[in-house]
């Protein structure tokens, strides 16, 4: 398949595009820093910036089929990239087509009774943005979505097993967080899910089969 990332310079987003392109697929990265993402066969990069019109976002993703939302502007424009710029990309993917989407969000983002926890009180507004990004996606993108809510991102090497049972806010290896990012295309029966991972026990391909 051709896929489209977006959000391609980032860390899940490097490690995701290695392993689509380790499957065989061909991937199109958009991003603002778009000479910072990684150079390999079978990937190209262009320039998206999430503050353009969803016409503009849609020439980007022409030609795909499939795309991750992988974008976060740590923190620095919430809105207008987390929130309404992952809406544009769901609106843009629809205008063409497009109905796989799949989504990196945040652990309990849907969950706002659980934002008050350790771990998750810091970055309450950030949880505000993926909640309307989230909740766009299921329930007004008309998508074929697939939600991953990953706990805390380390820099730790991958593990390989997860867990889908996430009780509190713990942490993901971002290779297994983009591994299972890339096997989740292969699961017809995450269509639809809302999965919420931890590292655990369960190979991953296991894991997505499980559910």
């Amino acid at each position: 398949m051709q896929i489209f990332v977006a959000g391609g310079s980032g860390r899940v987003a490097t490690e995701l595009i290695k392993d689509l392109v380790a499957d065989g697929n061909t991937v199109v990265a958009g991003s603002r820093h778009e000479d910072n993402i990684i150079k390999l066969d079978g990937v190209k990069a262009v320039h998206m910036d999430l503050h353009a019109d969803v016409d503009q976002i849609a020439d980007l993703m022409k030609g795909s089929d499939a795309v991750y939302f992988t974008a976060g502007s740590r923190g620095k424009d919430l809105l207008q990239t987390d929130a309404f710029g992952a809406v544009k990309t769901m609106q843009a993917a629809k205008k063409l087509g497009i109905e796989r989407y799949i989504m990196l969000s945040s652990i309990f983002a849907l969950q706002p009774e659980m934002w008050k926890i350790e771990g998750l009180n810091q970055i309450m507004d950030y949880n505000v943005a993926k909640f309307f990004a989230d909740n766009y996606l299921v329930n007004q993108s008309g998508l074929k979505y697939t939600i991953l809510q990953p706990t805390n991102l380390t820099e730790e090497p991958a593990i390989g097993k997860i867990s889908l049972d996430v009780n509190g806010v713990t942490s993901n290896p971002i290779p297994d967080v983009a591994k299972t990012l890339a096997d989740i295309i292969k699961h017809d029966n995450t269509i639809g899910k809302v999965i919420m991972m931890r590292t655990g026990n369960t190979p991953i391909n296991q894991a997505l089969s499980d559910i």
